[in-house]
């Protein structure tokens, strides 16, 4: 699933690429995507407006249009977007005048594109939590404050921390030396702050690295990230650990797998 390095390559990519385009139509061969308005209304407001700007809020993409509306892109398991040559695969295709494309790839059509005049009164954004990289180590130790949760699941939960997955969760926990099993009330405020810039530090690296291809995530241009060569206990199971040689295990939290080190992270 991507997460907040994924999509926020993916922005950076469309902001270089699409500002100022104007889309002069919309193909919606797979309607389930569009969520609201009607698929008759998304097609008729989005035709003939113009890119004006490519934000992002945790893991969702926010491409603002000239004429007041947002068009919202959640990803969700398996999106992802390729441009500018026309795919025959894609689900949403968006062309632009000067004939490039932008295309909304999903095997699993599990994504939602929605558009909408105040992205900030879409339920979900209203609901998240403060971007990583705004949240100050004070902040973030108050947000765990009195928690009995799981720190895992903690780090995972979009109302508390916004973008934050399964595989970055995995690597700040190990980079911060905590076991993922603890509850957030048993951290001392040395390993919040220390948590805290782990999470910074992770996701920093990530976009530098372009994105985790776990899956079937690819940036704008269809190539793979490199994230995931780097990554020290995401999907490592058995494997010596990078640190103490220890062998990675794995069990199940809430779900989902996670890996760690039973020797480096207490």
């Amino acid at each position: 699933m991507p997460e907040l390095p994924e999509v926020e390559t993916i922005r950076r990519s469309l902001s270089r690429n699409i500002i100022n385009k104007k889309i002069i139509s919309v193909t919606v061969r797979d309607r389930r995507l569009i969520k609201e308005p009607s698929l008759a209304e998304f097609k008729k407001h989005i035709k003939g407006s113009r890119v004006s700007e490519v934000s992002r809020r945790g893991k969702v993409l926010l491409i603002g249009l000239d004429n007041k509306k947002y068009l919202i892109i959640h990803l969700r398991i398996a999106g992802w977007l390729i441009y500018p040559q026309l795919q025959k695969k894609a689900r949403v295709v968006f062309k632009f005048s000067d004939n490039t494309f932008l295309n909304y790839m999903d095997q699993r059509a599990l994504g939602e594109l929605r558009l909408l005049e105040d992205y900030k009164q879409f339920s979900f954004l209203k609901r998240l939590g403060p971007e990583p990289f705004e949240l100050t180590a004070a902040e973030f130790s108050q947000r765990l404050k009195m928690r009995k949760t799981n720190i895992k699941n903690l780090l995972m939960n979009q109302e508390i921390i916004a973008g934050i997955g399964n595989i970055y969760a995995q690597e700040a926990l190990f980079l911060s030396g905590i076991n993922p099993q603890r509850s957030a009330l048993s951290l001392n405020s040395g390993e919040v702050r220390k948590l805290h810039k782990s999470i910074v530090a992770i996701l920093k690296k990530a976009i530098r690295n372009k994105g985790s291809s776990i899956d079937l995530y690819r940036d704008t241009q269809g190539n793979k990230g490199g994230m995931q060569e780097c990554l020290m206990v995401y999907d490592k199971k058995g494997q010596p650990c990078y640190h103490c040689k220890t062998k990675i295990v794995k069990i199940n939290i809430a779900g989902r797998g996670t890996c760690f080190c039973p020797q480096c992270q207490s």
